[in-house]
């Protein structure tokens, strides 16, 4: 039997709130009865991680596992890093007072970059890393999916028609030229939205505003979505998560579609962030795993690899599995991959 108890805590950085609800909360699983002295906490920056997936599987394996959320599950537009930290640190604690001696920082989708930088930046640091299908940072992913030929951030119809990556003149299959292209005006977009938050937070500011809110539109159209070429793998595409990418671009559902000018600064800038993936897993000595799913939709070899490479320390390893994004596709494969890190962790401690 696998028995889950409900953790709620306040944090340094924010109390209980009125109606009763504690700022960080979550479920901590173990086999019914047991106390490991091992145990693995993950956390994303929006996603509810609570009932994670792989939480019962862990603890069938005699793990203890903490599926924790910070005060942003649900509500990223509002995300500050340091904030955010702070509330893993709490969760961190609570294992340590509840016996657990090795704690492993599971790393898995948008939740990577954030455990790495918690790893990085932590007084009371984890024993082990592991990064399971997780893009290399939060600017990077979202500047990858951008659309880069939208032309007017207030208007989601405005289009530059040479830069289209849905408009059948410029592909599938995509040029060598155009995809170069369209990765630099990606970036450009970022820069110019940073550029836009910084003038309009200062602009507020001095009418004693301290933010807004701002929407973010299109941002399926990653080429990956659309030419299997770009990067090949054993995921169907054309696809991404929210289904076909030339629907979902248009759609209102996606991530960062709206945030504050803090919160973008603080999340989604690749000038700005600290949310970036390499200067935090740079900083990162303790043994390493990085587990990549090879029929993932929106996570690529590519990114596995800068993961890996971008890691400091030298007990790292890189294993490329079969399966989807959470391994849905196949209990065959979330077995598989459960037992990897099992037996990684088990080798460690």
């Amino acid at each position: 039997m696998i028995a889950r108890e409900f953790v709620g805590l306040a944090s340094p950085k924010l109390p209980r709130a009125g109606a009763g609800g504690h700022p960080c909360q979550g479920l901590y699983w173990t086999k019914d009865g047991a106390s490991p002295k091992t145990a693995l906490i993950a956390t994303h920056y929006n996603v509810d991680f609570a009932e994670h997936y792989s939480a019962p599987y862990f603890a069938s394996r005699g793990f203890g596992f903490l599926g924790w959320n910070t005060r942003y599950r649900g509500a990223e537009d509002l995300f500050h890093l340091e904030h955010a930290l702070a509330d893993i640190a709490v969760g961190v604690k609570w294992l340590r007072e509840h016996g657990v001696e090795n704690i492993v920082l599971l790393g898995n989708s948008g939740g990577g970059s954030l455990m790495a930088a918690y790893q990085a930046e932590a007084e009371h640091k984890a024993d082990l890393y592991i990064s399971l299908n997780a893009h290399p940072g939060r600017p990077e992913v979202l500047t990858n999916w951008m659309d880069a030929s939208v032309v007017d951030e207030s208007d989601p119809a405005k289009t530059d028609a040479s830069l289209d990556p849905f408009d059948e003149k410029n592909g599938p299959p995509f040029s060598a030229e155009f995809i170069s292209r369209y990765r630099a005006a990606q970036i450009a977009r970022n820069y110019r939205i940073t550029a836009w938050a910084q003038a309009e937070l200062k602009r507020l500011n001095a009418a004693h505003i301290p933010d807004r809110i701002f929407p973010l539109f299109r941002t399926w159209a990653d080429l990956r979505f659309i030419d299997p070429a770009v990067e090949p793998t054993q995921r169907p595409c054309p696809g991404c998560y929210a289904g076909p990418p030339k629907f979902a671009n248009r759609g209102p559902f996606g991530i960062g579609r709206s945030s504050t000018l803090r919160a973008w600064l603080s999340m989604w800038s690749l000038e700005t962030s600290g949310c970036q993936g390499p200067p935090q897993l740079a900083k990162l000595t303790v043994p390493a795993l990085v587990v990549q799913s090879m029929a993932d939709m929106g996570v690529f070899p590519s990114d596995a690899r800068k993961i890996f490479d971008s890691i400091a320390g030298t007990d790292k390893t890189l294993e490329f599995v079969r399966g989807a994004h959470y391994f849905e596709d196949s209990e065959e494969g979330r077995e598989a991959a459960i037992d990897l890190m099992a037996d990684w962790i088990r080798e460690r401690i």
